[in-house]
């Protein structure tokens, strides 16, 4: 049953309750031992500047009518850059204002020659529309009569034309750009004959495909430009990376001036790591981090603390956020309090909870990193995260959704039981010392380029010689012009298909095919949407599909039609499918010895694999517990894809080896894997899910035992080839901490559990990397 309507109402804890909940964390038994680190990060003052030069007088009474007296430091610089031509990435902490670094100089600019437009990139739907009730209000205040327009999938037809037309500045994603304005470039003059700005918010999250696709976006942007005889200026914003210079050049073809002097104040902020008590010691297994998050979240809601809780997946969102109804139901308060937000929610709902979390009316939203990015969510005071973000940025970026005005907050970091979130966990002063990590693209993937040369082909022919981006094409469209797709005539290269290219080029995943959830207690009514790559694991048939807190159980799959069936249901567990994944070798680029000395000794390869993924089975898991009850068969196609990998190849003797010191070459392999699942994020600095490990003891194509290494992304994007190029490094370390760890023979925080692995496997990877 769903929740009771909300009150329209704020929640107004007293002062000191957030103050009260964390002196409980550190007396309660039961809590403080769990706490490996806390640490109060101090206050800081706002540091101001002057407005720059260029800034009409009307628009610094407005700001200055919305308490905005005088811009921060960093302000100031990004918008002096802006008014000057300059291209420009700024990057400061969360909620610093990075806003107003673009829209100072894109409305000074527009009131000055209101023939000038504006192009404003937002990574999400929530962030554009947040931005543009933000610009909004700011050009009614104005009274500038400005045609500030979101043009993305949810824009109606009719609204289109009008935007076209007379859009001043146009709010949209990289995704619509690709598919709904560059293809129709003739169709938007006014855009494109006086573009002055374009915004690429939040570009640290421009990484791996997305961003290697955006890239190239780009690239036909600046082309379709140049076509109409304009030359934008890119303002750019970032979260703290290691390389945002870098990141943006690769992303906007510009050198961008960078700004990340930050004059912004800061409230006191605690952080608190905290690891669940250890319930099975043989296997390492410890408390789960659902249940310990919700309970920690339980305390927060119960003294009024507006709170945020991350997840990493769709599925424990939706856990979450039922644990947390029920929570507030036993608080006596109205469980429709707590929201939920992912991806897959339709439009209208995801808009209603957005306005709910701005307003101040919800007191908990459960989301994915959906909302880690800018959007503006209210005065939260408490920022919950089940489970490392996966990096360090994306940590920080979460915790910076709590305190952003000078109140106190607080940030709670809650680890699992995987062996990253150990490693972050018990090396607090690693997380803390560390630089964040570097954006990695690769604009030049072979697959990713060849979709966008057709793109680009369609929008405007390619004449020889021509560059697109750092790339001479040619040998690309001669075998683009042998598969039909281009023709070469009067010294341009033209589109020759009938076919759409944009639409078969999906930005976000390999494949671009999404699955629908349809409701058919609802005469079929749209219910949410599942990307392809997740069907198998999240909508198979007989799978339990979770959604605001609402159990759906999946009557049938179709998968020619991409649609999935469901029903409304009671039930007392989910599902969670079991993958299986296989790896075959089709080219070998480059082969070493590990040593130069040695001839048979391990070697270390890089090529390229096939990769097949087939989802045999699900797992039923009751709610609360999390033990499981059974299991269910999945007769789904296997999905494949073809990308970059390393791998290092051992002799066969030294199983031999192993054995007479009686240890054993599987558990050996397995718990390199396991530490390599740990180290590569850090080192090659990338997200887990990014890449894929696998151990053989016996690998078909080698002839001995091997331990691959690839890129999830088809084609590949660097992660395989940099930890190829750093291998003596990340197998250091991996040695390093088998060796140093602290547990007796194997934790999830180095090698893995010794019931799961085998026996001995701290000593066993020691010496088979000693080995090498």
């Amino acid at each position: 049953m769903s929740p009771s309507p909300r009150p329209p109402t704020r929640h107004a804890p007293t002062s000191d309750a957030l103050e009260r909940v964390l002196e409980i964390f550190e007396r309660a038994e039961g809590l403080r031992e769990n706490i490996t680190h806390r640490e109060t990060i101090p206050a800081r003052p706002a540091r101001f500047a002057d407005w720059p030069e260029g800034i009409p007088p009307d628009l610094i009474e407005v700001l200055r009518r919305r308490g905005i007296e005088r811009p921060y430091t960093h302000q100031a610089a990004a918008i002096e850059h802006a008014l000057a031509g300059r291209h420009v990435v700024t990057t400061t902490s969360t909620a610093s204002g990075k806003t107003l670094c673009y829209t100072v100089p894109i409305l000074s600019t527009l009131m000055a020659n209101p023939r000038a437009r504006a192009l404003m990139l937002f990574p999400t739907k929530a962030l554009s529309q947040d931005q543009r009730h933000g610009l909004t209000s700011l050009a009614e205040d104005l009274g500038v009569g400005l045609k500030i327009h979101t043009y993305d999938g949810d824009t109606p037809p009719h609204v289109r034309r009008t935007i076209r037309s007379a859009g001043h500045i146009v709010l949209t994603n990289p995704d619509m750009l690709h598919t709904g304005i560059l293809p129709h470039h003739t169709l938007w003059i006014q855009l494109f004959e006086n573009l002055r700005y374009v915004v690429i918010d939040e570009v640290h999250s421009l990484r791996g495909v997305f961003g290697s696709h955006v890239a190239n976006v780009v690239r036909r942007l600046r082309r379709i430009c140049r076509f109409h005889g304009s030359d934008p200026v890119f303002l750019c914003s970032s979260a703290t990376i290691e390389n945002p210079v870098e990141l943006t050049e690769r992303i906007t073809g510009h050198r961008p001036e960078h700004v990340d002097d930050d004059g912004a104040p800061r409230g006191e902020k605690t952080l608190i790591f905290y690891n669940p008590p250890v319930i099975n010691e043989a296997i390492g297994m410890r408390r789960s981090v659902i249940n310990e998050t919700r309970r920690l979240a339980s305390r927060f809601l119960a003294r009024g603390l507006q709170t945020i809780v991350f997840a990493r997946s769709r599925i424990r969102v939706e856990i979450l956020t039922t644990y947390l109804r029920r929570a507030m139901t036993r608080l006596r308060r109205n469980p429709a309090l707590v929201e939920g937000y992912r991806g897959g929610y339709l439009p209208n709902e995801r808009r209603r909870i957005e306005r709910s979390i701005r307003e101040g009316e919800t007191l908990c939203v459960v989301s994915t990193n959906a909302l880690e990015l800018g959007i503006d969510i209210g005065q939260l005071r408490v920022a919950l995260m089940a489970g490392y973000p996966g990096t360090i940025a994306s940590t920080w970026q979460q915790g910076g959704r709590a305190g952003r005005t000078s109140e106190s907050s607080a940030v709670i970091l809650v680890a699992s039981s995987s062996p990253l979130d150990q490693y972050i966990i018990q090396h607090p002063e690693f997380f803390l010392r560390a630089a964040p990590e570097a954006g990695i693209v690769n604009p030049d993937n072979l697959l990713i380029l060849l979709s966008h040369l057709q793109c680009a082909a369609f929008e405007l022919p390619i004449a020889d010689g021509e560059m697109f981006g750092s790339t001479h094409p040619r040998e690309l469209l001669e075998h683009l012009q042998d598969e039909g797709t281009l023709r070469h005539t009067g010294g341009r290269w033209h589109w020759s298909s009938d076919a759409y290219p944009a639409e078969d080029v999906s930005l976000r995943t390999a494949n671009p095919d999404n699955f629908t959830v349809v409701n058919l207690a609802a005469n079929s009514e749209l219910l949410a949407q599942v990307d392809y790559d997740s069907a198998p694991e999240l909508i198979h048939e007989h799978a339990i599909y979770m959604h605001q807190g609402e159990t759906y159980h999946i009557e049938r799959l179709d998968w020619e039609d991409r649609t999935a069936h469901a029903r409304p249901i009671e039930t007392d567990h989910y599902t969670d499918a079991v993958a299986k994944t296989d790896v075959r070798v089709l080219h070998l680029d480059e082969e070493q010895a590990w040593r130069e000395d040695s001839q048979t000794g391990p070697q270390r390869r890089f090529g390229t694999v096939e990769v097949v993924t087939v989802v045999p089975k699900y797992k039923k898991v009751k709610f609360e517990t999390h033990e499981n009850v059974g299991f269910g068969p999945i007769t789904l196609p296997p999905l494949e894809k073809q990308t970059e990998a390393v791998w290092w190849v051992w002799p066969s003797g030294v199983r031999a080896e192993l054995e007479r010191e009686g240890l054993d070459l599987g558990t050996a392999l397995n718990a390199l894997a396991h530490l390599l699942r740990t180290i590569v994020p850090v080192r090659a600095m990338c997200d887990p899910s990014d890449f894929g490990v696998m151990p053989m003891v016996a690998s078909p194509f080698d002839g001995g035992p091997a331990l691959y290494l690839w890129d999830q992304i088809p084609g590949g994007i660097g992660i395989a080839r940099r930890c190829f190029s750093i291998d003596e490094s990340l197998l250091s370390e991996a040695r390093h901490l088998a060796e140093t760890c602290e547990c007796k023979s194997g934790c999830p925080a180095c090698t893995g559990p010794e019931l799961e692995m085998g026996d001995r496997p701290r000593e066993a990877v020691a010496r088979l990397l000693r080995g090498m």
